[in-house]
């Protein structure tokens, strides 16, 4: 498994990784009114493309009157522009969806502790990869509305803030924190709607902080594609390479995501190397990113050293059989109130009605919430505009710092500590009363409808 120069360069691999899955596609010919549509089965050939056409979670009626309303925006980003059917989501807002990214932490704790610099890589970088697991599921998270912030405690010593801090475009970010380590994240998705998948590019910019060394690292993950949106059963892919890099020591680790094969070839699959400042390979890392990932330290050719022996550092977690949306144990805590500090902001994620009725199962309230929201975010958008006042972040402060991406550049956003004041005030006081915070009316408006906190 001797690292290649295409690997290092990463062109010459990544247009091998497009031919691929290019080949694993079929277009649907028998079908009237769909010819030319893209259909991939990830278990199948090329040959079954019209049988799997047939499956999926659309009604018929449900899925040709979406068709209608979707294919003129083929070559678009779509990330706010449409409004979907509450059927495709699932009881989690994109706020929430990032603070999944805190279940593995304790490996962040381990790497903080780690006197190897290399096997520090090795930590960070799966802690980087567990995420996947639950972004294999292919249920849609609400879309947060702005000013809209979702919390985390009592998990690993952490206290995580995350708020929506622009509409159009949507752009999020997110700040987490323990004794180990500090998280920040800007997170301003794009996408290009393909017809039945859609290509996601995770515009944004991840840095983790360790505390004991001030090391700090940087994250690029791949572009994301979601297949059979609308015709088929639908499912995730991520080929492609992800970059973490030590911006204080210039040692990197680059893994690769192996793109769908037919008959399911090579899904799931990761592969790569820590490198050393120099680009020299240092150690292995090899596993599937829904099940587990294993290190072994390796010669200069990328072969592992003889003698030694090949470790697991990151196995996924038990997790609830025959879910409705394919949560983990740790989505059900995300969305539950143990998981919330005392005195949750009303603008918290769990409050919100469309939501929670979704949770419920009623998807009749869940989309009659959901416009409400949106309508009433529109009619603020109006009464500010018309005012001529701006939304302000409460949490974070909007930069002047840009940021490239492979997919454009960024306006970074940085946390400026007021939700740590905040917090630490509101635990140290003995004079706050306790209340039935599931009661708490969702509140996230900034003018005309703000209520103090």
């Amino acid at each position: 498994m001797a690292p290649k120069d295409d690997k290092k360069q990463g062109g010459g691999f990544l247009a091998s990784i497009v031919s691929s899955f290019a080949n694993l596609g079929n277009v649907v010919n028998g079908l009237m009114g769909y010819e030319g549509l893209e259909v991939v089965n990830p278990e199948g050939g090329t040959e079954d493309a019209e049988a799997e056409a047939q499956r999926g979670r659309w009604r018929q009626e449900d899925r040709d009157s979406y068709w209608k309303m979707m294919h003129k925006y083929i070559g678009s980003d779509v990330t706010s522009m449409v409004t979907l059917p509450v059927m495709i989501f699932e009881p989690l807002t994109i706020l929430q969806r990032m603070a999944e990214l805190m279940e593995y932490s304790h490996l962040l704790d381990l790497a903080d502790e780690c006197e190897d610099p290399y096997l520090r890589l090795v930590y960070t970088s799966s802690w980087a990869i567990s995420m996947y697991y639950a972004c294999q599921r292919t249920w849609k998270p609400f879309n947060p509305i702005l000013g809209e912030t979702y919390e985390l405690t009592n998990h690993g010593g952490i206290k995580f803030i995350a708020e929506q801090i622009s509409h159009h475009p949507p752009i999020s970010a997110a700040h987490a924190e323990n004794e180990h380590f500090a998280y920040d994240i800007t997170s301003k998705l794009k996408t290009k709607f393909l017809g039945n998948s859609l290509d996601v590019y995770p515009l944004g910019r991840t840095r983790v902080t360790l505390k004991r060394d001030g090391v700090v690292l940087d994250l690029v993950p791949p572009a994301t594609k979601v297949n059979n949106l609308i015709f088929g059963r639908t499912w995730v892919d991520s080929p492609g390479e992800m970059i973490m890099t030590n911006l204080t020591t210039g040692d990197k680790v680059v893994l690769y995501f192996q793109p769908c094969g037919w008959f399911g070839a090579g899904r799931y699959e990761v592969d790569g190397y820590v490198y050393n400042a120099a680009e020299e390979p240092k150690i292995l890392i090899t596993g599937k990113w829904n099940e587990s990932m294993n290190y072994q330290p390796c010669d200069l050719e990328g072969e592992p050293l003889p003698g030694s022996e090949q470790k697991e550092v990151w196995r996924v977690a038990d997790v609830p059989e025959n879910d409705k949306f394919q949560f983990t144990y740790f989505a059900h805590k995300i969305n539950s109130f143990e998981t919330a500090p005392r005195k949750l902001l009303a603008s918290d994620s769990r409050l919100r009605p469309d939501r929670y009725a979704l949770e419920k199962g009623d998807l009749s309230k869940s989309g009659s919430e959901k416009n409400r929201l949106e309508e009433k975010q529109r009619a603020e958008k109006r009464n500010r505009e018309a005012q001529g006042h701006q939304f302000t972040p409460r949490w974070f402060d909007i930069t002047s710092e840009i940021s490239p991406t492979p997919w454009g550049d960024l306006e970074v956003c940085r946390y400026n500590g007021k939700y740590s004041e905040y917090r630490a005030s509101v635990d140290s006081s003995d004079s706050i009363e306790e209340v039935d915070v599931s009661s708490t009316e969702f509140n996230p408006w900034q003018y005309g409808n703000s209520v103090s906190e």
